[in-house]
């Protein structure tokens, strides 16, 4: 599960097995200070049940490189924590700001990256500049786009073939979100049905052996406009996607995102057992 505040003492006050919770996922620049009550309560956590650290920050796609301060204090944390997973996304998030000369700025955004050739070499060798620094593979995370660049022809790739030549070449693995499939399928003007099978065709392109974690979420439905909120339930057409993903990738370790209008946690854990159950497959 994602572990968010509000929910802190109440996982806390229970045990393990009442829970049913095999990993918590938590953002990585949450627990960057040196020390605090939020980085007791994450060892706390970390105590009863192995942790994911899911990045929001490193710009992976900026061309300006990666912030040095950035991925020191990722090292940091990894080397405590020694987590399960470590994940950011492929996006960028750093570029030059106003004034002479430019400064350097931080988006603090989630913004799409061109799927071309020169895009790949810039990710290539960002991630493995992360993977040497932590001594492991990441995993990279397609993103929910609300645009999209212009590429010259002999440039372009699809998006999955750009993930395939990623997790080939570098090593790291995709954390695959079958919510934000469904999300750019709808924002490109599909229905539900139709976004749902748009986004099994995505799946199928990606090679079978890259996917390393998979998330699902909720979305926000709005007149000419789905936005990728994690603020409700998974909807049908994602548990689709994902009971096809499953099957197509195997049982892979597996995260509900709830970060807006948080439920209680009965709720979130209730989403959790019909994940579990997706990956149990049909009844016999």
């Amino acid at each position: 599960m994602g572990w968010r505040q509000p929910h802190y003492e109440a996982l806390l006050s229970r045990s393990r097995d009442a829970l049913g919770v095999d990993f918590l996922e938590v953002h990585s620049e949450n627990f960057f200070a040196e020390g605090g009550a939020s980085l007791q309560v994450l060892m706390a956590g970390r105590e009863r049940l192995p942790v994911s650290l899911h990045g929001v920050g490193l710009g992976l796609g900026s061309a300006c490189g990666l912030d040095a301060w950035h991925l020191d204090r990722l090292a940091d944390l990894v080397a405590r924590v020694d987590p399960l997973l470590v994940s950011d996304h492929a996006a960028f998030a750093r570029g030059a700001g106003p004034g002479q000369p430019p400064s350097l700025m931080h988006a603090a955004d989630l913004l799409p990256i061109p799927f071309e050739r020169a895009s790949l070499e810039l990710m290539l060798g960002h991630v493995q500049q992360v993977q040497d620094r932590l001594r492991r593979p990441i995993l990279v995370e397609n993103l929910s786009a609300y645009l999209s660049w212009a590429s010259p022809e002999h440039e372009a790739m699809s998006e999955p073939e750009f993930f395939n030549e990623l997790t080939r070449r570098s090593g790291c693995r995709l954390l695959l979100d079958v919510n934000n499939l469904v999300v750019n399928a709808r924002n490109a003007g599909h229905a539900p049905k139709e976004a749902a099978e748009q986004a099994i065709r995505w799946l199928q392109a990606i090679r079978s052996d890259a996917v390393g974690e998979i998330h699902l979420a909720g979305h926000l439905d709005l007149p000419g406009l789905v936005i990728d909120d994690h603020g409700s339930p998974v909807p049908a057409p994602v548990w689709q996607v994902y009971r096809a993903a499953l099957e197509r990738f195997g049982p892979v370790p597996s995260l509900v995102e709830w970060d807006n209008d948080l439920p209680e946690l009965e709720v979130l854990l209730g989403e959790m057992a019909q994940a579990r159950a997706c990956m149990a497959g049909p009844p016999a």
